[in-house]
């Protein structure tokens, strides 16, 4: 019996060793963490429990025969973050470059399933150097089988993809699918073809960073959604990150004790809009004034900075935040700020996370890049997500709500819940200059005339009394009351029931 342990141990340490001690040294000089380490770092101590330890590739071709490494280039399992249940596959660049194989795919594949059943989110480390060269198309059928279960999970468990090192080619494709991505800046890098590749089919000269390192797609490409300094912070952040969402669209939310009261008033707020309608302030500040603590967990910081989307706390429960940011192109909803904020209002309507809405939009943004990239239809996808949702929904409009931009931003007319506005908002169809121009264009030569038309104006509209007396708004609020009137809402719409017309599914704007 005691042999038979010892072997067992024996097998054991040969799992967890990898591609021995050189390549475990070789990924350390790099600045990263081995595959288990980072598990380590990532679940609760001691929580996390290993499947298919000891699976091996059977390919039997280019002399891959002579040689089997236990676990085949990916460690996976489940464990805890704070508790809670997640499913968790890394992968070991240590073994044949983490590259992926028939048997390596059905691993992900076999805790991909398990965490439907039970209804829990997947965390996906990638490290790897992409298909098995040596397997040929069964290497490409397990990337398949992978992305087919990224698709039937879409919407049903969170599935969220750290990039760790390489993901090249099909490999991108899986990330591509889940509901967030993070990177390691300077070490990882995700692109379909690499500089190689580019340079003799297009004579582009690039680096692997510059064509598709963590700078690029948190900032360009909007690919991934934030890029931190290394291993460490990432899988911190991960961990941080978990403790907002629910474990699948059948689970609660989750909900975390505050000290913080819900009523809790904020003077400052009342003087946050400044006099001049020209004027930024930092839409930050005032969430980080409303939401528990201050802790606002905000995704894709670096890209289209005109809205800010993340999330953040209310009693202890989580919301998701969109909010204009008048600070970036005055607030301008534009192509990528519309594509940012559809995704992430979609991400919280298909696991009942409640969306506050921050609203202060001069329109969208002019220009013929703008039209000829395909703004209407980009700005419909925000459109087209706010108006599916059933989710509660609660509106804040603090200065400007101008034209359609107005309609787009979770307005009462796309079955806002609660629609509130500072005293400071000015909604209408646009501008008082541009609107004076138009409607008394045979006044333009004459200055006194456009002035007292535009004060007319503005008398008129640049309040929020007039959609206040058409019920579009349901109560205009003082800003240091914000807090306490989101708190109240949230617990009303907790209840909340509304459903969408049967259909296979939508056809969003793509």
């Amino acid at each position: 019996m005691l042999a038979i342990l010892q072997k067992l141990e024996e097998k054991r340490a040969a799992a967890r060793l990898g591609g021995g001690e050189k390549r475990i040294e070789a990924q350390h000089r790099k600045g990263k963490l081995t595959a288990r380490e980072r598990i380590e770092v990532l679940l609760d101590p001691d929580s996390f429990e290993e499947l298919d330890m000891y699976v091996e590739h059977n390919c039997t071709d280019f002399g891959m025969e002579a040689e089997h490494i236990p676990g085949d280039g990916v460690v996976t399992g489940s464990g805890t973050v704070n508790g809670r249940l997640v499913f968790v596959f890394s992968q070991d660049f240590t073994v044949y470059g983490g590259a992926l194989s028939e048997r390596h795919a059905q691993k992900i594949c076999k805790i991909m399933d398990m965490a439907m059943k039970v209804g829990a989110p997947v965390i996906g480390l990638n490290d790897s150097g992409g298909a098995r060269i040596q397997e040929g198309v069964a290497s490409l059928g397990g990337y398949a089988e992978v992305f087919q279960r990224n698709i039937l999970a879409s919407g049903v468990i969170p599935q969220i993809s750290v990039i760790m090192g390489p993901c090249a080619g099909g490999a991108v494709y899986s990330p591509a699918m889940t509901d967030f991505i993070f990177m390691v800046k300077d070490s990882s890098f995700m692109f379909v073809t690499g500089p190689d590749v580019v340079k003799t089919v297009t004579n582009e000269v690039v680096t692997q960073e510059e064509l598709g390192g963590a700078v690029t797609h948190t900032t360009k490409t909007s690919v991934a959604d934030n890029a931190f300094d290394n291993d460490i912070e990432a899988l911190l952040s991960v961990r941080e990150f978990v403790d907002f969402l629910p474990l699948s669209n059948r689970h609660d939310l989750p909900e975390r004790p505050t000290d913080d009261p819900w009523d809790r008033t904020e003077p400052s707020l009342d003087t946050l809009i400044p006099d001049s309608a020209t004027k930024p302030y930092d839409m930050k500040e005032l969430i980080a004034k409303v939401v528990d603590e201050g802790d606002f967990f905000e995704v894709q910081p670096n890209h289209a900075g005109n809205i800010v989307i993340g999330f953040g706390r209310i009693e202890g429960r989580p919301v998701g935040i969109v909010a204009n940011q008048p600070m970036v192109l005055a607030g301008c909803l534009d192509i990528n700020s519309s594509k940012k904020a559809a995704r992430f209002v979609r991400f919280c309507d298909a696991f009942d996370i409640p969306i506050v809405t921050f609203v202060d939009v001069p329109g969208f943004l002019p220009g013929t890049a703008q039209e000829h990239n395909g703004i209407i239809k980009h700005g419909a996808k925000l459109l087209f997500a706010y108006g599916e949702a059933t989710v509660p929904k609660i509106t804040v409009i603090t200065r400007k709500a101008y034209g359609g931009a107005y309609d787009v931003m979770a307005s009462k007319h796309l079955r806002g819940d609660l629609n509130y506005a500072w005293p400071t908002a000015e909604i209408a169809v646009m501008g008082a200059k541009g609107a004076v121009e138009i409607i008394f264009r045979k006044d333009i030569g004459d200055a006194e005339k456009i002035a007292q038309r535009t004060k007319e104006y503005e008398d008129r509209f640049a309040n929020p009394f007039v959609a206040a007396s058409k019920g579009f708004i349901d109560e205009v609020i003082m800003p240091h009351s914000t807090r306490r009137r989101i708190a109240l809402g949230l617990r009303k719409l907790r209840n909340k029931s509304l459903e969408n017309p049967w259909k296979k599914h939508d056809n969003i704007p793509l």
